[in-house]
């Protein structure tokens, strides 16, 4: 048994914006290489961010609704 439990991450889907991630991962990117990040930091949902797979802020300016309908 481990008494360490794993920490937690938390993932929040923003209305209209960003995943806002929290918590110590590791993000590896498609060429196997480690994706610096920090304990707290915003992934791209709209597709317009010039710094994917993070969040620039473009989201305010192309409109980006998170609603599906």
């Amino acid at each position: 048994m481990n008494d360490n439990p794993s920490p937690t991450v938390r993932f929040t889907l923003r209305e209209n914006a960003s995943i806002l991630i929290e918590g110590s991962i590791e993000m590896i990117g498609p060429d196997g290489n480690k994706i610096e990040t920090k304990e707290k930091f915003s992934l791209c949902r709209c597709g317009g961010s010039k710094n994917k797979p993070f969040c620039d802020g473009s989201h305010k300016a192309n409109d980006f609704s998170s609603n599906p309908c």
